[in-house]
C-alpha cells in the first residue's frame, strides 16, 4: 500500500486544504503526518520543538512519515521539513509527489509569518527565505510535479495537481 498522492511544500502553502480537496475529488481518505505526530505525542509540534529540540522532532517526524507511507492509500500531506531527511526522500522515490510552491510575498499573506511557527520566531521573512533556499532543491528532488500556488484558490491548485499527475476525479 502507498498513497495515491503525497503533498510536500513549505509551511502555510495549503497542503492540508488542498489535500482535503484532492481526497474529496478522488474519493479517497486524507492524512497529515503533522496531525499524526500531535495525536501520537499528545502535544503540539511547537511544544515538541521547545521541550526536546528540532533533532528530536525530526526523528519523530521521520517515523510518522514512514508509517503513513506504508499504511495510507489516499492523499498524504507531509510537514514542511519532512523532506530534510535523506531516508524520507528515498522513501518518496516512486511515489506521486506534488510540491506545492509559493514565494515569500505569498507566504506573508497566508501565514503572516507569525511567531507560532517555531522555525520563524525571529525575523520571519529572512528565516523563511533561508529555509526555502535550503529546502527548495529537496522539494524539487522529491517531486513528480511542481504546482505553484501563488494567486490561486485551493480549488485551482487541486485542479492543477490533478492535471499535473493526469489523475481523474472519482
Amino acid at each position: 500500500m502507498s498513497p495515491l498522492i503525497v503533498l510536500v511544500g513549505p509551511m502555510g502553502v495549503g497542503k492540508s486544504t488542498v489535500g482535503q480537496l484532492l481526497a474529496e475529488r478522488l474519493g479517497v481518505g486524507y492524512r497529515d503526518t503533522d496531525d499524526d505526530i500531535v495525536a501520537g505525542e499528545g502535544r503540539t509540534i511547537a511544544d515538541i520543538f521547545v521541550d526536546e529540540g528540532e533533532p528530536a522532532f525530526r526523528a519523530i517526524e521521520k517515523r510518522a512519515v514512514r508509517t503513513a507511507l506504508t499504511e495510507h492509500d489516499g492523499v498524504l500531506a507531509l510537514g514542511g521539513g519532512a523532506i530534510l531527511d535523506a531516508d524520507t526522500r528515498a522513501l518518496l522515490a516512486g511515489e506521486r509527489v506534488v510540491y506545492l510552491s509559493m514565494d515569500v510575498d505569498e507566504a506573508v499573506k497566508r501565514t503572516g509569518l507569525n511567531a507560532a511557527r517555531p522555525l520563524l520566531a525571529v525575523n520571519p521573512r529572512k528565516q523563511w527565505r533561508e529555509l526555502m533556499e535550503a529546502r527548495r532543491p529537496l522539494y524539487e528532488e522529491a517531486a513528480t510535479a511542481v504546482v505553484p500556488t501563488d494567486g490561486r484558490t485551493p480549488e485551482e491548485v487541486a485542479e492543477a495537481a490533478l492535471d499535473a499527475l493526469e489523475l481523474k476525479e472519482a
